[in-house]
């Protein structure tokens, strides 16, 4: 499951958070390795598209500061050799 429809089940399922996960890319969609995670509220007004919305904008930050992180070394990269 992608896209709005994520949203959609996660307001119907009455969660009360959603979210950012960060992966390895591999050759399965969203399956390789998560290396950060952030949390994003639902909030009890929220439609899938305003929850949507809420998630886009916390995904803008929350990639530069993962991308901080590996640069760091805060964050290790699984390795991808095989």
């Amino acid at each position: 499951m992608y896209g709005m429809q994520v949203h959609e089940a996660v307001i119907a399922s009455g969660e009360r958070e959603s979210g950012v996960s960060i992966h390895i890319v591999d050759a399965q969609y969203d399956t390789g390795p998560v290396i950060a995670q952030a949390r994003v509220p639902v909030e009890p007004t929220d439609t899938a598209q305003t929850l949507a919305a809420r998630i886009l904008q916390r995904e803008h930050t929350f990639f530069a500061e993962t991308l901080q992180k590996i640069v760091t070394g805060e964050i290790t990269l699984p390795n991808q050799d095989k």
